[in-house]
């Protein structure tokens, strides 16, 4: 596939990255990014690690396990990133989810300084809403990860939302009341993942989890959460080494994989 009939560089690209964004692929409309991306992955043309896949309409987002993401079309970010983690073990893996999640968090924090955190395991928060979310989809060889597809899914300038989402999302121009610029918002995020995926690669990662906690929603606040149908109050104290949810439960730390654990609005 001739990627260049896609390439439509942002004017006055003013990214200072040395790779991410650099090769940046910009599309009207496409079904998925993510998609789009791996299927380029997947040809005999190589693609050099920091593509960038921006989509001003995607009208079949997904989410984690398969959810559907939403997005009014020329208003929000829709982009996958591509990463060659080779150095990366699969038991390491929730080391690029977070220091993906730190990333876009340090960003969005230029526009909101204060109440964007996120919720376990990947999607971005302001105080009780979601302002966006992430879908990371690695391809493995061996013991290690061969490829990772970004998936970022930010609300950044839509005013409105489905009246059953109302309640529950919200974008940077509902907090802001005013527009953000998609693309410095987009380099701005390309600079804060180059910067923690170099450090991750150099083996500079201890501050990660540590930065992550501090950044996660509703960490040490006693809330009411569902598991197997059944509903219980507990408090998040933490991740594993694994990425696994801590929550204390009736004096007890119990840890909970991805989807086995329900946040509850209270």
């Amino acid at each position: 596939m001739n990627i260049n009939k896609y390439n439509q560089h942002l004017q006055n690209n003013t990214f200072s990255t040395l790779f991410v964004g650099q090769n940046l692929i910009k599309l009207l409309a496409v079904d998925s990014t993510n998609t789009f991306l791996k299927n380029l992955v997947s040809k005999s043309e190589p693609l050099p690690e920091g593509t960038v896949i921006m989509a001003d309409h995607q009208f079949a987002g997904r989410g984690q396990q398969e959810n559907t993401w939403q997005a009014e079309p020329g208003k929000n970010l829709t982009i996958s990133i591509l990463l060659k983690p080779k150095f990366l073990l699969i038991h390491k893996q929730f080391l690029l989810n977070m220091a993906i999640s730190i990333a876009i968090n340090k960003a969005l924090s230029k526009y909101v300084p204060n109440g964007i955190t996120v919720k376990w395991p990947n999607d971005i928060y302001y105080l009780d809403k979601k302002l966006g979310g992430i879908l990371i989809e690695n391809t493995i060889v061996g013991n290690a990860i061969k490829t990772a597809v970004i998936g970022i899914g930010l609300n950044v300038n839509q005013q409105e939302f489905s009246e059953d989402l109302e309640s529950k999302a919200t974008s940077l121009h509902q907090i802001l009341q005013e527009d953000v610029n998609l693309a410095e918002l987009l380099s701005e995020i390309c600079s804060q993942i180059e910067s923690l995926y170099l450090q991750l690669k150099n083996g500079t990662h201890t501050f990660l989890t540590t930065t992550y906690v501090d950044k996660l929603y509703k960490m040490n606040v006693p809330s009411i959460y569902r598991h197997n149908g059944e509903v219980f109050e507990g408090t998040i104290i933490g991740i594993t080494d694994l990425g696994l949810l801590n929550v204390m439960r009736d004096g007890k730390a119990v840890q909970f994989n991805f989807k086995e654990i329900e946040f509850l609005n209270q």
